[in-house]
């Protein structure tokens, strides 16, 4: 992959740099998951995160109750209803995640060359001395030299409060080992990751699927985030779980990879996943640091290409405790949209960092500086030849839209879509202008009761680089006459106008289904 799809091909006038970015309705095309929790669950902070540009709320199941998060829930839910931005529910699983018990929730102290013992005795005090865990298999899983990490759920990696320990000595079920750096771990909750070894528990624990059942039915999430995913046949029982669920058959499975084992089988993962979460947190203990990018830019090209979600996590750590980032995490989130990332995961910032509205603001800013100089010529060109000839129907409608898009200058391409999947097409191929998702509701019987579909595929869409969903009426049908199909089209117009991204004389691509037949037309606007 060569470093010239980055840029635009003609050179970045320095004096552009320096002017003033414009404010628009949609912060950016690259959308952005914020992780709920202490510092981010009051009504007026959600408030601020939607309209700073969060468009999928994720509540991590690793601390905190069912209780807990169906308060912050349900707050959400006032925010979205009086900003009026729609925003998606993402539930993360805790999956085979190792922690370190700490009942005291004391701050722990370790020396450097020190020795402390990881022990199975969940009885036991964690101290300097003796950590206890969750597991007990660990002193069969690793053997003397292995490297394992222990930092702060969500750990940033800072050597104060991460530690790295070596394994010394495998003692019955204990594992002794050796800290290689000094450390203060502090909170009630540590996550221990021990690199490049296999943890022999399942991908979704019983808790996971107590969750989904319960909190997950009860919300109809959209989105399921499978953590430490490491084989297809993950996703393909989750799945299963998911339609025996009834409510929760549509909603989408994310696939997280997180280790060694999901990296080797990332092929058939993608295959399976209706998307996938790149977790550069635990992915980056069990690789090589120089090794990190590459895995990233590979992943990202693989999802792009398959027309699938990809979601990077942790880009800006300092804005924890900071008001601005690094400027290496600036670039980093620059080079994850060029890269091809449709969508940034803040955690730690949102979840207990100080400034969660302004860390999305700053995400925000620095994503749609780096979709300015996107090539999108270039991006397109090597998409199409992936696809190869002959293509699908509706691979060709959709490419055929955002090609006469980008030549007409259109200002928004309006997708009229029941499924979402038109929508998803379009969005592949990256236009450089914002798509409007119509999504149109279908009425549904299961011989006890009507319902309409809609409302999931609309959210859906809310990870989606570029996708921005509006709900249709239900009264005007997806496949109909020219007449209501004006109407629809006038309704969505209505909103783009109101949104600030359709003016007057503008040009307009629409995509949209007329009989049988697949239609891309261009109007231009008048007064």
């Amino acid at each position: 992959m060569h470093s010239s799809h980055l840029l635009l091909e003609e050179p970045i006038r320095m004096a552009s740099i320096l002017e003033p970015s414009k404010s628009s309705f949609f912060p950016a095309l690259t959308k952005i998951v914020g992780t709920l929790g202490p510092k981010s669950r009051s009504v007026e902070t959600l408030s601020g995160c939607l309209k700073s540009g969060m468009s999928v709320a994720r509540f991590d199941f690793s601390w905190g109750d069912a209780e807990y998060h169906q308060e912050t829930l349900d707050n959400l839910k006032i925010a979205v209803k009086s900003t009026k931005k729609l925003c998606a529910v993402m539930l993360d699983t805790v999956g085979p995640e190792l922690q370190v018990i700490n009942k005291s929730g004391r701050a722990i102290t370790l020396k450097a060359d020190g020795l402390v013992t990881l022990t199975p005795s969940q009885d036991l005090d964690a101290s300097s001395e003796v950590l206890p865990i969750n597991f007990n298999g660990l002193a069969k899983a690793v053997k003397k030299g292995d490297t394992i990490f222990v930092g702060q759920y969500l750990f940033t990696g800072s050597e104060t409060t991460s530690v790295w320990l070596e394994v010394d000595e495998l003692k019955g079920d204990d594992v002794i080992c050796l800290s290689r750096n000094a450390a203060t771990l502090a909170g009630s909750l540590f996550t221990l990751h021990a690199s490049q070894v296999h943890i022999d528990l399942p991908t979704l624990t019983e808790k996971d699927k107590e969750v989904i059942s319960t909190w997950g039915v009860q919300n109809k999430i959209d989105f399921l985030s499978l953590s430490y995913c490491r084989h297809a046949e993950d996703v393909r029982q989750t799945r299963e779980m998911l339609k025996k669920l009834g409510d929760l058959s549509q909603t989408q499975i994310f696939a997280k990879i997180e280790n060694v084992e999901g990296l080797n089988h990332f092929d058939e993962i993608l295959q399976e996943a209706d998307g996938i979460i790149l977790s550069r947190g635990n992915l980056g203990i069990d690789l090589p640091p120089e090794k990190v990018f590459l895995f990233q830019k590979a992943a990202l090209y693989k999802c792009n290409m398959a027309g699938k979600p990809a979601v990077l996590t942790r880009v800006v750590d300092s804005m924890t405790d900071n008001l601005r980032p690094t400027r290496a995490e600036a670039t980093d989130v620059a080079n994850a949209v060029l890269d091809g990332s449709d969508a940034i995961l803040l955690g730690a910032e949102t979840l207990r960092g100080l400034y969660p509205v302004e860390t999305i603001s700053t995400v925000g800013r620095i994503c749609a500086e780096a979709e300015k100089v996107f090539n999108q010529d270039l991006y397109f060109k090597k998409t199409v030849k992936y696809v190869g000839e002959p293509m699908s129907h509706l691979e060709s409608i959709a490419s055929s839209a955002v090609r006469a898009a980008i030549k007409v200058k259109a200002s928004v391409i309006i997708c009229f879509t029941s499924s979402g999947r038109a929508a998803r097409l379009i969005a592949k191929y990256r236009p450089t202008m914002p798509v409007i998702s119509v999504v149109i509701p279908r009425v549904k019987t299961n011989q006890l009761k009507w319902s309409f579909s809609g409302a999931f595929e609309a959210r859906q869409s809310l990870i989606v680089r570029g996708l921005f969903p509006m709900l249709a009426d239900p009264r005007h049908p997806a496949e109909s006459t020219s007449a209501t199909n004006e109407s629809v089209l006038k309704v969505a117009l209505d909103h783009g106008k109101q949104a600030g991204v359709i003016k007057s004389h503008d040009r307009v691509v629409v995509c949209q289904k007329v009989g049988d037949a697949s239609v891309v037309k261009i109007i231009e606007l008048e007064d």
